[in-house]
């Protein structure tokens, strides 16, 4: 078996793999930490990202397997987080190599040479990008592993598999894979989160934590020169069940009375009647500059009135904290 050219290649590409359930901030700042290893970095949301090492390893003068040994040092210590991360020569290698590392964490590094061997011993379900439709189909044919899929020839995969899944099976197989890793950054967002004490049914005390969220997510906004073009609502219940909707803004805004519109709309829509509420989060996404919202002539005299009141109350907050002074019904619920 042959790597059609893999061995004269450099080992440059970096998968990692993140927990699952990672929290998207932390999952940013995960992506922060390869951007400072390497400036191509593409996201894999939600818990994974591709790195070309090929400027690090002339920047740093390390062999790749030390570059990710270092960065899941960094991620350990400074995020708390251990990450698997898969080096190779491609995407196929890298991204195989890392779902072969061990949970919680680890390295593994294939180098250009080893590839031939290494892929040819895994099964057929192991090789990134082969699912478990085509894995079914491949195994009742006989073809139990990465080696024998790259023995057969490419015309019977494509049989198997049809045309295309086919080739690219045959190709991945043979360590051929020519994508480029493509600069890529999560789409701008921004997520405020309420945790209950106790379970919540909803109710007043459900409506009073959505608005608490809603003023701290238009605060977060505002803080950043940000608004939002659509606002994510998800809640999640006693036993680990989770409902979660987006609905889309009529004009991008950070204003609370418009979040608050949409956010009591998905509340709405989730249908709780008596569903036990241990956490919500609110996300303001695909979110713009403040300054690529167009200015609107309106004549609501009282959107106005809101809107300069809301300006005050923030300046209010930066000088005396963000807990001073909000709606009535977030502070009755916290007494």
């Amino acid at each position: 078996m042959t790597t059609d050219g893999a061995a004269h290649r450099v080992s440059t590409v970096m998968h990692v793999r993140c927990p699952d359930g990672l929290p998207e901030e932390t999952y940013r700042q995960v992506l922060e930490l390869l951007a400072e290893l390497s400036p191509v970095v593409q996201a894999l949301p939600p818990a994974a990202a591709l790195v070309e090492l090929k400027g690090a390893l002339r920047y740093y003068g390390r062999d790749t397997r030390r570059l990710g040994e270092v960065l899941r040092v960094r991620s350990l210590s400074r995020l708390g987080v251990d990450i698997r991360v898969g080096i190779g020569p491609s995407i196929t290698v890298a991204a195989t190599a890392s779902a072969q590392v061990p949970r919680p964490g680890g390295v593994l590094a294939i180098a250009p040479g080893q590839v031939a061997t290494w892929l040819g011993s895994l099964p057929v379900d192991a090789l990134h990008g082969i699912g478990p439709r085509q894995a079914a189909v491949l195994t009742d044919y006989g073809i139990h592993s990465v080696g024998l899929l790259a023995a057969v020839p490419p015309a019977t995969v494509q049989r198997l598999l049809g045309a295309r899944a086919g080739r690219t099976a045959a190709d991945r197989a043979r360590g051929i894979d020519p994508r480029p890793v493509v600069p890529r950054d999560l789409p701008a967002a921004a997520t405020v989160r309420h945790a209950f004490a106790r379970h919540t049914l909803d109710g007043a005390p459900a409506r009073a934590a959505l608005l608490e969220t809603v003023v701290r997510l238009g605060l977060l906004m505002r803080g950043r020169d940000q608004a939002a073009r659509a606002l994510t609502l998800t809640l999640t219940f006693a036993g680990g069940g989770r409902w979660e909707k987006t609905r889309r803004l009529a004009e991008p805004s950070a204003h609370d009375d418009d979040l608050r519109l949409i956010a009591y709309q998905l509340m709405d829509a989730a249908g709780l009647q008596r569903g036990r509420l241990t956490a919500l989060a609110l996300k303001g996404e695909d979110l713009i500059d403040a300054d690529q919202i167009a200015t609107q002539i309106t004549f609501d005299d009282a959107r106005e009135a809101r809107l300069v009141a809301e300006a005050a109350i923030d300046r209010v907050r930066d000088k005396c904290g963000p807990r001073v002074i909000g709606p009535a019904a977030v502070f009755r619920r916290a007494s």
